[in-house]
């Protein structure tokens, strides 16, 4: 119940206030979502099969945003961030594709 009504506060403070992102940090933003999209859809999968643990999805979310963030840096870096971040963004939607196909299964039964 304290995370739905953490969401919600979250959701109406960004409507009412609507913060802008630093044209520095942009590039990063879609990469961190779509990095914390894969934690939230592991949690889910790892929820329905029995196995969740609160301590695992935070690192798990955390430490997926930060990784994905540093490669992202390090291809800009490089001068290959836009094929780092493509790079990244594949990986991660093959994970959030594969956890979908197994919450899925579970919901379904098939």
């Amino acid at each position: 119940m304290i995370a739905a009504l953490g969401l919600l506060l979250g959701i109406v403070l960004g409507l009412v206030l609507q913060p802008a992102v630093p044209p520095v940090l942009q590039p990063y933003l879609p990469i961190a979502v779509v990095a914390a999209l894969d934690a939230v859809f592991g949690g889910l999968r790892s929820l329905l099969d029995g196995i969740f643990d609160d301590r695992v999805f935070v690192v798990s979310f955390l430490s997926n945003v930060v990784v994905a963030a540093v490669i992202v840096y390090l291809g800009d870096q490089l001068g290959v961030g836009a094929q780092l971040s493509t790079g990244v963004v594949v990986v991660l939607g093959i994970r959030i594709f594969s956890n979908a196909a197994a919450i899925r299964r579970h919901v379904f039964k098939a």
